[in-house]
């Protein structure tokens, strides 16, 4: 490739991904997160939560139990307080939604993953390590929303690295493909004879 081609993509990708830290002359290939089928059940979560909470506020409200102030405000107290609990959870489950991306650069993968506020990992491969790259649905349900597992497993030690709830085309995994073996052809050109 062109190698001021090469330079103002990585340029680019360093304007775009300024938390990744792009060796000289790498760029950002792909880039992936969790499907949004994740970000819809957050989000449908959340709203459904505090409709469900209100409705039934409204219901106990209207209704004569609680007559006096006091066993009225303190149901509204328990009301607000658990109305900021299903916020903060929603909030909490978006920082770990977006917390999760793959990274396909010309030279490396970079997977960061995120469990929990406090759990997270980094793994970063480079292409020419990887020995086989697979995409995998196991249900009806991930079929239908069009999501899987990406593996990508090395050579040598035989880890396989898995990005679950992904939402990868097949045109995506031919691209992985492409990129894996156009990085073992440089890191092994073929020899020439003479």
């Amino acid at each position: 490739m062109n190698e001021s081609f090469t330079n103002i993509r990585h340029e680019r990708s360093k304007k775009d991904f300024p938390h990744l830290k792009l060796e000289d002359g790498e760029y950002v290939e792909l880039a992936f997160s969790r499907a949004r089928i994740y970000l819809m059940a957050i989000l449908g979560g959340a709203i459904a939560s505090f409709v469900i909470l209100f409705l039934v506020f409204i219901i106990v409200m209207s209704s004569g139990s609680f007559a006096t102030d006091m066993g009225r405000n303190f149901l509204a107290t328990v009301f607000l307080v658990v109305m900021v609990v299903i916020f903060l959870a929603g909030l909490i489950s978006l920082r770990i939604y977006r917390g999760n991306k793959l990274f396909i650069t010309n030279k490396r993968v970079m997977q960061f993953s995120m469990t929990s506020l406090v759990s997270s990992s980094v793994n970063i491969i480079d292409l020419k390590s990887i020995e086989d790259a697979s995409f995998h649905q196991n249900s009806i349900f991930q079929k239908v929303f069009k999501y899987g597992t990406l593996r990508l497993s090395t050579v040598g030690d035989e880890t396989t690295y898995t990005f679950p709830f992904s939402d990868i085309s097949g045109e995506e995994l031919k691209t992985i493909a492409y990129l894996v073996s156009n990085a073992k052809k440089q890191a092994h050109p073929p020899k020439h004879e003479e």
